[in-house]
């Protein structure tokens, strides 16, 4: 059966997209949520109007990734931790740790999966840590770590 979706279905499709899928699976689970309807003639002016508001809306997404990417890119974050005397960390700086400096610090909110930071920072130091606000847009972030006094 063909349907429209009206809505984000993972492994399957984005709003408007015109779908085949098996009849149980449009009858018994995405018609009756509201995923999607039954495709027809007058549903095809439907599809392509909801794409063309979905591009509209990922265009807006994507151009607010790259200012945030670019806002970011010359920008130095200050972390203060408490450290011992040889730099070592008495914790850690985690993504969330470093989510929270840069909204303070720049003012720009990221989520702390968009920063690319594969351990937590342990020691005192400066490190370059990459921020991915859109999964075209990438950048990077100098994050400096120092000791509380």
């Amino acid at each position: 059966m063909k349907v429209v979706l009206r809505d984000e279905v993972p492994a399957l499709g984005r709003r408007g997209d015109v779908c085949d899928v098996a009849d149980g699976y449009a009858q018994n689970y995405l018609i009756p949520k509201g995923l999607a309807t039954r495709a027809t003639r007058g549903s095809a002016r439907e599809a392509e109007a909801m794409r063309r508001r979905r591009q509209i809306a990922d265009a807006a997404v994507l151009s607010e990734a790259r200012q945030m990417a670019d806002r970011l890119a010359g920008c130095s974050i200050r972390v203060v931790a408490r450290a011992g005397e040889a730099g070592r960390l008495y914790g850690s700086v985690n993504a969330a740790n470093l989510a929270a400096a840069i909204a303070e610090q720049e003012r720009v909110v990221l989520d702390p999966d968009m920063l690319d930071l594969p351990e937590p920072i342990k020691d005192v130091g400066t490190f370059t840590v990459g921020v991915r606000p859109h999964p075209e847009v990438s950048g990077e972030v100098s994050v400096e770590v120092v000791a509380a006094t």
